[in-house]
């Protein structure tokens, strides 16, 4: 995975404003608020609500 920790660091859930952080097997990014998953595809984040789905 070749996402910067900078990026990371400004990264926020488009939905709930809070933290993201990038999953166990790194093919997104969970939101530590209302737990969606954002994926990660081409080393790129989809930040998009629609995209997400919600973590278990």
């Amino acid at each position: 995975m070749a996402l910067s920790p900078d990026l990371l660091e400004i990264l926020i859930c488009p939905a709930c404003k809070a933290k993201v952080e990038l999953n166990a097997d790194a093919t997104g990014l969970k939101c530590v608020g209302c737990r969606r998953v954002y994926p990660v595809r081409d080393d790129i984040p989809v930040m998009l609500i629609d995209e997400a789905v919600v973590a278990d």
